[in-house]
């Protein structure tokens, strides 16, 4: 009796009218909380029905990523790229309405990548992420020119297959652009890249992104001098500090999902409520670098998509130029399918566009019809089996 006065106070709670629909999700989500939260990826599996393989993937520099399988015999290997931020969780935490339980469930071989620094992966041969500087000096650059390479060969070579699927969300599919510009000979390894959210422009960034992007040259100093290096990491102060307050009960979802997170990525609470917040939140954020974060920020700043900026002197060494040298987007030849969302504030539909007529090989494009699906949607909303997934589970068996 206790647990059913809990759910309906939590539920009149809301401010908002919830359909009787949500309402199921609302009860589904909060019974979820205690269930999903805590599990590590395996666990995760495990709990919706299916067994992982686990692979440390090392790559050119000595970085070790967490990569992680579904076995599956339908077509060609399936690569899932997280964004920024976060990990190969965020493909399951939804659990039998997530991406990576409805393709298992289509038989697909699914294989989970995590980039350097997330907590699959903050591993080195030689760096301790606790104690040297060096092992976060990095960016989305990386990611795609040593991480991605290196977890497209593991899955080759330990399925036979010649070519892989890839869906890449956000930063998922920026890494991608990066891959097949700067090392081509990747392209022919790829035979069709699902772009969810294509990010590698933010000339159209409405405020606050927009104000953010003006000032992160004197925020990005400031946390050089003040030593920041790894941040919303698991292990960091501010990351620890930010689960714990954003988990508090209806503060934590009003502050950090409508206050903070929605701003930035398109208003849509209809795919997000409270007690799913929850669960995105013991596993999000999972942290990056502040030098990521500024080489996003520089390509709003600058207008290209343009390799990290160390101002002229350093650029000279670097380079052998003054400014930082474009990614030449013309050499990613990998077939790519591009679908976006008119809500999404990081992903804006020009930025797409833009993005679009500079690749050569983009063979779909789909605006989601939901006017108010924003960006984080893709992987945490609701009901991504009506909206999202037939067009990948479309793309997939086209291309298979």
């Amino acid at each position: 009796m206790n647990i059913v006065l809990i759910l309906i106070l939590i539920i009149s709670s809301k401010t908002h009218v919830l359909a009787r629909e949500n309402i199921a999700d609302e009860l589904n989500s909060l019974l979820q909380r205690s269930v999903d939260g805590p599990l590590n990826f395996p666990e995760l599996a495990r709990n919706y029905g299916y067994q992982t393989e686990k692979y440390d993937v090392q790559t050119e520099d000595g970085y070790l990523l967490g990569l992680f399988r579904i076995p599956g015999e339908r077509g060609l290997p399936t690569l899932l790229m997280h964004g920024l931020m976060d990990t190969s969780d965020t493909w399951l935490i939804r659990g039998n309405t997530s991406l990576g339980v409805t393709l298992a469930c289509e038989g697909y071989d699914l294989w989970f990548g995590n980039i350097r620094g997330n907590r699959y992966s903050r591993r080195h041969v030689k760096l301790n992420p606790d104690i040297d500087t060096s092992f976060w000096d990095y960016s989305f650059h990386e990611h795609g020119f040593y991480d991605l390479p290196a977890i497209i060969d593991t899955i080759l070579w330990k399925t036979g297959s010649k070519k892989l699927n890839a869906i890449g969300h956000s930063q998922g599919n920026t890494i991608f652009y990066i891959l097949g510009s700067t090392r081509p000979e990747y392209n022919a390894k790829v035979n069709v890249m699902t772009a969810l959210a294509p990010v590698c422009f933010f000339n159209n960034a409405p405020p606050p992104l927009s104000w953010l992007i003006q000032i992160s040259p004197q925020l990005y100093e400031l946390a050089m001098s003040s030593g920041v290096h790894e941040i919303f990491g698991n292990v960091t102060p501010i990351g620890k500090a930010t689960k714990l307050f954003c988990s508090r009960p209806s503060i934590g979802y009003a502050v950090c999902l409508l206050g903070v997170l929605f701003p930035f990525v398109g208003f849509d609470t209809q795919e997000l409520l409270p007690p799913f917040f929850n669960v995105i939140v013991e596993h999000n954020p999972a942290g990056t670098t502040t030098k990521n974060f500024y080489h996003f920020f520089q390509l709003g700043l600058r207008g290209r998509f343009s390799n990290f900026d160390y101002g002229p002197d350093r650029n000279l060494l670097e380079y052998n130029s003054k400014t930082p040298p474009d990614y030449n987007l013309t050499s990613v030849t990998m077939p790519i399918v591009f679908i976006a969302a008119r809500n999404d504030k990081l992903s804006r539909i020009p930025d797409v566009e833009n993005l679009l007529q500079q690749l050569p090989n983009v063979v779909r494009y789909t605006i989601i019809k939901r006017r108010i699906m924003n960006h984080l949607d893709y992987v945490w909303g609701a009901h991504m089996k009506a909206y999202l997934f037939p067009y990948i589970l479309e793309v997939l068996e086209k291309f298979n």
